[in-house]
């Protein structure tokens, strides 16, 4: 059966560790808990703006081989 004190007592910790006053990633300001995890809705829509314009991107390798090797032109995914 789950132990609901083991992770009760694991989520106290958790709380413990984050500060209790957090900051907009935007501008900086004290976090508004309507707009939360920004102070208002003009940061949350220039965050918005940066994810859809592409200014947040996720890194990405070159596809390679299961040998290591990129393929060569053309032959990815000709099979």
């Amino acid at each position: 059966m789950f132990d609901n004190r083991k992770f009760c007592s694991a989520m106290n910790e958790i709380d413990r560790k984050t500060p209790a006053v957090r900051s907009c990633p935007i501008c900086g300001k004290p976090v508004e808990p309507a707009f939360k995890p920004f102070c208002s809705k003009r940061c949350a829509d220039i965050d918005l703006n940066r994810w859809l314009s592409g200014v947040y991107a996720i890194p990405a390798k070159d596809e390679e081989d299961e040998d290591g090797e990129r393929p060569a032109d053309g032959e990815a995914g000709d099979r």
